[in-house]
């Protein structure tokens, strides 16, 4: 019996899957398939393998070093692998030791810019058919899983900004190798400042064409492509989606969209606030509903002429406002994420709800019988892992229904009104979730302490560097 066989990971619908593609693969289809899995960081790694040696990984898995859930965001392995425990606490981690990525057959592409290339989203699990604890997307199935439950899924539309930008020196030169390397040197396509202006529009259209080309070959439900605000900003929304799919989604685009810039000679990133003059921050807005399973209804909308949302819509909302301190590190999980939360900007500083206002951290759009009455977070940003933004959304919401908890009313001024302020730094953001006990025992003090240790280890890097602020303030006053 195979891996996947003996420890009975695949659906009935999966096997299939699996069966079809292989036939695929021996036809002569493909020359190579990718497997890849999404790090704790959202960031797809992975093997390529040839298309025969792909047939029997199918279901065998393929081995992959524990040591990549080891790393921190400059790809440096910040855990003692080679100490008892690995650092992890887990003999099955320490050494470096191997895990599998066993691949899930209902996410198979065909890549358009690589035609001749497979894609799969694999899981991890280790020899024993265990899942790896400190895999997201096996974090983030549980939570989709606690909901389906109740017959419920979590249902979300995606409205993600980044920067796109012409591609002028790669730096690929020996002296700026590093950990990481030096950023490659880029120059502006558009001056912005005039939001969703057709002219602004036509001036990055060339690469935009292609990128909506690449995206919608992929199958993901594209919906539309918008000038935002700042220099060489713009943003791709998508129509809603259930469960796993919308995190999948996400994870697929951001990478699709950074390999097929480059070849074309451009560099996409989507980190929140580029160091470059003038540059605008980007978030990552997600429009969250939930519906009951059986028949499609959406449980947030509301039956009473003027409310809201239903009494279900504002528990769940209550939830998402209740956690929304330590729940943070999961919508903003960079140094850099937190250049973002200012006062007046289109993103918030504190945990507030209003009903159809932008500076509020979640915005409110429902009616009687608005099939699309939901909830927008706009405490998020583009470089998130969707695993866990959305679990913490999930878990939060949940919360919310079981205590029964209460929004308050909306706030009118979001920038005047008391309430919590969101935190002001990673630090401040990862000592919140270590203090945390709800998200503690939703995601497991291992994965906690775990991320926590992580994400420390980028706070040490960046404190050791001296950077050009401190220079032009210091250097020669003193």
């Amino acid at each position: 019996m195979s891996f996947v066989e003996r420890h009975d990971l695949w659906s009935v619908a999966q096997c299939e899957a699996a069966d079809a593609l292989a036939g695929r693969l021996k036809a002569g289809e493909f020359d190579t398939v990718r497997f890849s899995f999404p790090d704790q960081h959202g960031v797809l790694r992975g093997k390529t393998l040839i298309a025969g040696e792909a047939v029997r990984a199918l279901r065998a898995g393929c081995s992959m070093t524990t040591t990549l859930l080891a790393k921190d965001t400059s790809h440096r392995t910040v855990f003692p692998v080679f100490t008892p425990g690995g650092g992890f606490g887990s003999q099955q981690m320490e050494g470096a030791a191997d895990m599998l990525m066993v691949p899930d057959p209902d996410s198979f592409r065909v890549l358009p810019w690589s035609p001749r290339t497979a894609w799969l989203l694999c899981d991890l699990h280790f020899a024993d058919g265990s899942a790896v604890p400190f895999a997201t997307r096996n974090l983030y199935r549980k939570a989709v899983d606690a909901l389906a439950a109740r017959g419920l899924e979590f249902v979300t539309g995606l409205e993600v900004e980044l920067h796109l930008f012409k591609l002028v020196d790669p730096r690929l030169s020996p002296e700026c190798v590093g950990q990481p390397g030096e950023p490659p040197e880029v120059a502006l396509l558009s001056h912005g400042y005039q939001y969703l202006t057709e002219q602004r529009y036509d001036q990055i259209e060339p690469i935009l064409d292609i990128l909506r080309a690449n995206i919608l070959a992929l199958g993901l439900p594209l919906r539309t492509i918008e000038l935002e605000f700042g220099p060489s900003q713009c943003e791709f929304t998508f129509a809603p989606k259930s469960g796993l799919i919308s995190a999948d989604m996400m994870i697929l685009f951001r990478s699709a969209v950074k390999q097929v810039a480059r070849r074309h000679g451009y560099h996409a990133t989507f980190m929140c606030r580029p160091r470059m003059p003038n540059l605008m921050a980007s978030g990552w807005h997600l429009h969250q509903s939930v519906c009951r399973i059986a028949d499609g209804t959406n449980l947030f909308m509301p039956d009473e002429q003027g409310a809201s949302l239903s009494p279900f819509g504002m528990h769940w909302m209550a939830g998402l406002l209740h956690h929304a301190i330590p729940g943070t590190v999961f919508a903003a999980p960079t140094i850099n994420s937190y250049k973002r939360y200012r006062s007046y900007s289109l993103a918030p500083d504190r945990a507030i709800w209003a009903r159809d206002n932008r500076g509020a951290m979640l915005r409110i759009l429902g009616a009687p019988g608005d099939a699309a009455s939901r909830i927008e977070n706009r405490i998020g940003e583009p470089t998130a892992n969707p695993y866990l933004y959305m679990a913490s959304q999930i878990w939060s919401g949940l919360d919310g229904i079981d205590a029964g908890l209460n929004a308050g009313r909306s706030a009118d001024t979001p920038y005047e009104t008391d309430a919590p302020l969101l935190p002001k730094s990673l630090r401040e953001a990862i000592y919140a979730l270590e203090a945390d006990d709800f998200f503690r025992n939703r995601f497991g003090s291992t994965f906690v302490d775990y991320y926590a240790f992580i994400k420390k280890a980028e706070i040490a890097r960046f404190q050791e560097q001296v950077t050009e602020w401190e220079q032009r303030e210091y250097f020669d006053l003193f």
